[in-house]
């Protein structure tokens, strides 16, 4: 008797879902490291610091390629501030919140595809723009009143992650004729660079706490999250290099239900008909990114 082979695409399909079920997730680990003195500035830079060293380890002609690369350190400086913005964002503010605003992406994809990679504006595109717009105003909209605006640093922090994102995201793009490993050693270099840079400022002003001293309850969390971590970006090189991207793109968008379920039930944020109504925009932008991708 003949047992039945999984179809092609679900190994990938997989991959794709566990990177989006680690990043939804990933909230709770850093604020846990939060309360145990490790600032999430300070936690981004361990994190993908353990990234760099194993990357470096296996493949050491890849920081050849960063360096005389000018386009990758385009890509450092917008992995770097996604992360370093992201993993603030979570641990300061309103989980379902963030989310939503990090993923006005639909929004700057379009802008940044315009100018960078020189795409068509098309009536789609426009669609979207109007919809994440949409979504963003009515997630920012003061419940007393005035105009739709960010009105803590969480909120700030989400939409500028969101922004680095999606170039992020168009770098790669552009970049796609590089090899896995010099791109993936830009973005990880960049996490280290851009949030150490940024906490040893802050640190410096005592705006922000020095790391604490070592104890194994923030030192073995900082390092099981790290192997998750990277982990979950293997997982997803691995799904986004044998799915289509519409499929990717819309899979990846189960990181916003897992973040937002999680936040609810373990109370990293309260899900409004207000945040409910704003999301439904947002995220239908995306999916019809995603649809225009297969087009």
């Amino acid at each position: 008797m003949q047992t039945r082979q999984p179809p092609p695409a679900l190994w990938p399909a997989l991959a794709v879902s566990l990177n989006a079920l680690a990043w939804g997730l990933s909230w709770w680990p850093l604020r846990q490291l939060q309360a145990l003195g490790l600032h999430p500035l300070w936690a981004t830079v361990l994190i993908y610091l353990l990234a760099v060293v194993t990357i470096l380890m296996l493949r050491p002609a890849a920081l050849r390629q960063v360096v005389q690369s000018p386009a990758l350190w385009v890509l450092v400086l917008a992995s770097g501030v996604t992360n370093a913005a992201f993993n603030w964002a979570v641990v300061i503010g309103d989980v379902v919140r963030v989310v939503l605003l990090f993923y006005l992406m639909p929004l700057w994809a379009v802008l940044l595809a315009r100018l960078l990679l020189r795409e068509a504006l098309t009536m789609t595109a426009a669609v979207r723009v109007v919809l994440a717009l949409g979504g963003a105003a009515v997630v920012l909209w003061p419940q007393h009143g005035g105009w739709p605006r960010p009105t803590t640093l969480a909120d700030a922090l989400a939409i500028i992650g969101g922004f680095a994102f999606a170039l992020n995201n168009v770098m790669l793009r552009r970049e796609a004729d590089r090899p896995d490993e010099g791109r993936a050693l830009a973005m990880f270099i960049g996490a280290v660079l851009v949030a150490g840079t940024l906490a040893t400022t802050l640190a410096v002003k005592t705006q922000i706490p020095w790391p604490p001293d070592a104890a194994p309850g923030w030192v073995i969390g900082t390092l099981v999250l790290s192997l998750l971590l990277l982990v979950s970006n293997l997982a997803l090189q691995y799904g986004a290099s044998r799915l289509p991207a519409n499929v990717t793109a819309v899979v990846m968008l189960t990181e916003v239900v897992v973040a937002g379920v999680s936040a609810v039930l373990l109370g990293g944020g309260v899900l409004t008909l207000q945040l409910l109504a704003g999301g439904a925009l947002i995220v239908l932008a995306a999916v019809l990114a995603a649809i225009e991708r297969q087009s």
